[in-house]
């Protein structure tokens, strides 16, 4: 029998001959995550509506998780434009560049946003209509 890497230690371990199929090593602290995570989904199982109804009766809560969340997005976003070689280079652009958004104090050198980009370029100016010619 080959050696097998347990799921909670990440050590290698010899699966015993009686279970081949072993997932876990015979180490105390594994064994105790293994009932652990056991007793989690079976009371998962027993109580399927908790979720929904947690958040329906701890109003704050949702709240605040609902915020966290757009914040976790955000930081998504911005680690996906740091891969993206067409980022915007804020630093050299000829165009007024305003930033605006709550994020924006977070912002580590400006040269990304995480908040909304908001981009004005001036009018030219129109020479008035009926003009000397």
């Amino acid at each position: 029998m080959s050696d097998r890497c347990g799921c909670y230690c990440k050590q290698l371990f010899q699966p015993s001959r009686f279970r081949p199929h072993q997932l876990v090593c015979s180490r105390s602290g594994c064994h105790r995550q293994r009932r652990r995570d056991y007793h989690r989904r079976k009371w998962r199982d027993a109580h399927p509506d908790y979720p929904k109804n947690y958040w329906q009766t701890h109003a704050e809560a949702a709240q605040r998780n609902r915020q966290h969340q757009r914040q976790r997005d955000r930081k998504r976003q911005v680690q996906k434009l740091v891969k993206n070689n067409f980022a915007l280079d804020l630093k050299r652009s000829s165009a007024q560049v305003w930033l605006v958004g709550p994020s924006v104090r977070d912002l580590v050198k400006n040269n990304l946003a995480p908040a909304s980009l908001l981009i004005f370029q001036p009018r030219e100016s129109q020479p008035p209509a009926g003009g000397a010619s």
